[in-house]
């Protein structure tokens, strides 16, 4: 009995000693990338918003600046394009306009943005017609999610014999209106 004792206190030892403040530093590391990436998305989406445009080289900074906290991401961006429609009664007789208008949203999303800022061609980086624009009372969205097991992860699938299965420590969607067309 008492070399069992024993065995637990050894176990009990390295657990505190060694395996808590490696998962506690990790789980800080999964918070600071957090903090890193909330900022970096709600700057980027701060700028798209006031300027009214996104241009490649907004872009790459964003990718490179997430790269830089050691984790993979799953960028998406949304834009939705707000349309006024006239409400006819007989949309075939302009007589029967009913003065007022439909608000409408037409949504673009990554695959479209990334075919303006980097389309097929080698034009410059600082081309004009890679500029991708937006117009005043659109809505522009960023969602971000990281696509790596992160230490934390690991460490805690490690010591729960699991698998959580989800990779996703870092989840950010942040948007709003667009305030100015600058371009």
């Amino acid at each position: 009995m008492n070399a069992i004792s024993k065995i637990v206190a050894a176990i009990l030892a390295v657990m505190l000693l060694y395996v808590y403040p490696v998962a506690d530093s990790y789980e800080k590391q999964d918070k600071i990338s957090y903090l890193i990436t909330n900022k970096l998305v709600v700057n980027f989406v701060d700028s798209v918003r006031n300027k009214g445009h996104i241009t490649p080289t907004m872009y790459n900074d964003l990718e490179q600046a997430l790269q830089l906290t050691g984790n993979t991401f799953d960028l998406q961006m949304e834009h939705q394009h707000k349309r006024y429609t006239p409400v006819y009664t007989d949309p075939a007789n302009p007589g029967t306009f009913q003065s007022t208008f439909e608000v409408n949203y037409d949504g673009f999303y990554q695959e479209q943005i990334m075919q303006i800022l980097f389309p097929d061609n080698y034009k410059a980086i600082d081309d004009p017609s890679r500029i991708y624009k937006l117009t005043v009372g659109d809505y522009f969205k960023v969602t971000v999610q990281n696509t790596n097991r992160t230490n934390a992860t690991l460490l805690r699938d490690l010591l729960n014999r699991s698998n959580t299965g989800d990779n996703t420590t870092i989840y950010i969607p942040y948007g709003g209106m667009v305030l100015n067309e600058d371009y």
